[in-house]
């Protein structure tokens, strides 16, 4: 097992690439799970003739993190902290080896603005996923539960001081 190993979660739009990139920026070791730790997602020919609505909630069950990846990274004890970054729908497989688990949150205001500015092409940018991100924000259904939640409606260097200090406090960094 490594040393200390953070997960930080939340759902789309919350700012998990955000955190990952400032804390890169600190001299961290963060690991973009979104595009680093994904499992081969199947996006078979029959999920081609499913609705608007259903193809993003299709899309978004596929978002799982290659368990043998994860595992490699969870191993390696040669960095004091490693902070993982992302959303992936295979918690109950990996969320009890994380340290600690931390979840962005964010007002549905903030939620919004932040979907309206991305392209189609990310998840997020077409009407049928921003309804189901609005619905997973509602209901937190898609977190992982006992996680500390970190206000990443302020700015990211904010949000990152915020998560450092609170490693900090469990003697994670120094």
């Amino acid at each position: 097992m490594g040393k200390r190993n953070v997960l930080i979660e939340g759902v789309s739009g919350t700012g998990k690439t955000s955190i990952c990139d400032a804390l890169l920026c600190r001299g961290f070791h963060a690991i973009h799970g979104d595009r680093d730790l994904r499992s081969g997602a199947t996006h078979d020919s029959a999920s081609l003739s499913l609705s608007h609505a259903e193809r993003a909630a299709f899309v978004h069950a596929q978002a799982n993190w290659d368990v043998p990846k994860v595992l490699n990274h969870l191993e390696n004890s040669q960095r004091p902290v490693s902070f993982f970054c992302g959303g992936f729908r295979n918690h109950e497989e990996l969320v009890g080896l994380f340290d600690l688990v931390f979840v962005l949150e964010v007002d549905r205001d903030t939620l919004m603005r932040r979907l309206e500015a991305r392209s189609d092409d990310e998840f997020g940018g077409k009407p049928a996923e921003k309804a189901l991100i609005e619905k997973l924000h509602f209901t937190g259904e898609d977190m992982p539960n006992g996680a500390i939640p970190i206000d990443a409606r302020n700015p990211i260097d904010q949000v990152a001081d915020d998560v450092v200090k609170i490693c900090r406090q469990f003697g994670f960094v120094s």
